[in-house]
């Protein structure tokens, strides 16, 4: 009797594991979708340094027509001609500061329209709410998430009305602070979060006009930035983010740039963000059946996973709050 049960549960298993791929690739929507680069107008703010100025010089090597948008006009021309050295193509810049609509609005018309948008802006600064002051966690929404309100909203009349029809792209970069809410990120994971909203829901709005909004999760990213931002992290951050790994800048923006061409909602950056993912996934768009199909077998082992990380995150905050006493 045991033997027959076995064969029968070794023969429903594949059964069943058919059944539900060919069901997820009827369901799954948007349908799959290839972003093309080449020849046409990339925009990307953040452009400077860091990740957003290795995604320009990425896009331009592929053959973009690359915009790039930070405040600093000094810092605007250097990345121009490192660009233009490293791959042999110009670049328009624009200073504009992405808290100011009208500001923003400008520097897009001039721009011309655009195929490929790339909100990449965004401020760090992590610290417990109750001791951080209250400007800079408006400072922190104002950029990360407003400032990307204010980018769609000038972008998406130009981005309708672009001549070539093909497939365009939003791409928002987030963090896996936007996944995850840790200590002593309270302020600057709230503006990521939101951005994941935001996304959500306007793939809705934007996916009749050919548009795909691709949501990016990068980890800690070595930039000029994280040195500084990171001398202001509280000590018990420091001691629940040790199992975190960075990545280069350029690796990041690799990742970034594959992503959106290949239409996908969410884009994780390493082997963590991709767990990060799936135990996080939701009722998040899923182009691939595939994907699809790993999310809903895992969802219930990350769980116990994600479950494990907070009873080992709450035992140190215990730990190290102890010894403060």
């Amino acid at each position: 009797m045991a033997d027959l049960s076995i064969a029968f549960f070794s023969l429903l298993l594949p059964f069943f594991s058919l059944s539900l791929l060919v069901f997820l690739a009827f369901i799954v929507r948007p349908r799959p979708v290839k972003v093309p680069i080449k020849n046409r107008h990339v925009f990307i703010t953040g452009g400077s340094s860091g990740i957003g100025l290795d995604l320009a010089q990425q896009a331009a090597s592929e053959g973009a027509k690359v915009s790039i948008l930070a405040r600093n006009i000094g810092r605007l021309e250097d990345a121009k001609e490192s660009i233009r050295l490293s791959t042999g193509r110009d670049v328009a810049i624009f200073s504009a500061d992405v808290r100011d609509y009208e500001a923003v609005k400008k520097a897009v018309e001039e721009a011309g329209p655009i195929d490929v948008l790339v909100c990449n802006q965004g401020v760090f600064v992590p610290q417990e709410l109750e001791t951080q002051d209250i400007e800079e966690i408006k400072f922190m929404i104002d950029v990360n998430l407003t400032g990307t309100f204010h980018l769609i909203k000038a972008a998406l009349p130009g981005m309708k009305n672009r001549a070539d029809r093909g497939p365009g792209s939003i791409a928002i970069i987030s963090s896996q602070a936007g996944q995850v809410g840790i200590y002593g990120y309270t302020a600057y994971s709230a503006s990521k979060f939101g951005l994941r909203g935001l996304a959500e829901a306007l793939q809705q709005e934007v996916i009749g006009e050919n548009i795909h909004v691709s949501l990016i999760f990068p980890p800690d990213t070595e930039t000029p930035g994280f040195a500084e931002e990171n001398k202001r992290r509280p000590q018990l951050t420091s001691i629940l983010a040790a199992s975190s790994g960075s990545m280069k800048a350029d690796e990041v923006a690799k990742k970034a740039l594959n992503g959106l061409k290949s239409g996908n909602f969410i884009v994780p950056c390493n082997f963590e963000g991709f767990f990060l993912s799936l135990a996080t996934s939701g009722l998040s768009p899923q182009r691939s059946f595939l994907m699809a199909f790993i999310e809903v077998i895992a969802a219930g082992i990350l769980r116990v996973v994600g479950l494990c990380f907070q009873w080992n995150w709450y035992g140190n905050i215990d730990k190290f709050l102890g010894e403060r006493k």
